[in-house]
């Protein structure tokens, strides 16, 4: 009996430990406010570089492959760059696109990109650069909101989404 309880001890104290493996790092964030997976999202159609898709924060911007897309409290509007540099581009990826003018389905705010540093277009709604959330691992995920109250889920209008997730996913 003792054996088993020291087992289920370390057992609980690894689960602690991998817990705080979470994605983390300058200006990213780690710990989820947000809701986790369920089943494939709603989405608009198309092969465009953004759509929308129904979740418990009501509809929100994913990009091409259905992930939650995510502004970012320290970017400016219109500023032409990103705030969120180093290891905080680990944790929260650029949305980017290969197109001279994003494209998008059912997004009504006005899109645009700004140059990373490595070359490659980001896209911007209303001016702001977008992202998704490494934490969040298939379409329907939403893990990334609210992370540090500086992460949120936008809106088709470029609005973000301040609201906590009440729902499983999309």
């Amino acid at each position: 009996m003792r054996t088993r309880h020291g087992f289920l001890i370390v057992a609980a104290l690894a689960t602690i430990g991998l817990a705080g493996c979470a994605p983390g790092g300058s200006n990213a964030g780690g710990g989820t406010t947000g809701a986790t997976s369920s089943p494939a999202p709603e989405m608009s159609s198309g092969s465009s570089d953004l759509a929308t898709a129904s979740t418990p924060l009501g509809t929100v911007v994913v990009d091409a492959a259905g992930m939650t897309v995510y502004v970012f409290d320290k970017d400016t509007a219109g500023s032409g760059t990103s705030a969120c540099t180093g290891a905080c581009l680990a944790n929260w990826p650029p949305v980017t696109t290969t197109a001279s003018t994003p494209t998008a389905d059912g997004v009504t705010g006005a899109l645009g990109t700004i140059q990373t540093p490595n070359g490659k277009m980001q896209v911007t709604l209303q001016g702001l650069p977008l992202y998704t959330y490494a934490g969040d691992k298939a379409a329907g995920d939403v893990t990334g909101q609210g992370v540090k109250n500086i992460w949120w889920a936008v809106a088709p209008s470029g609005e973000k989404v301040t609201q906590a997730s009440t729902g499983t996913g999309y």
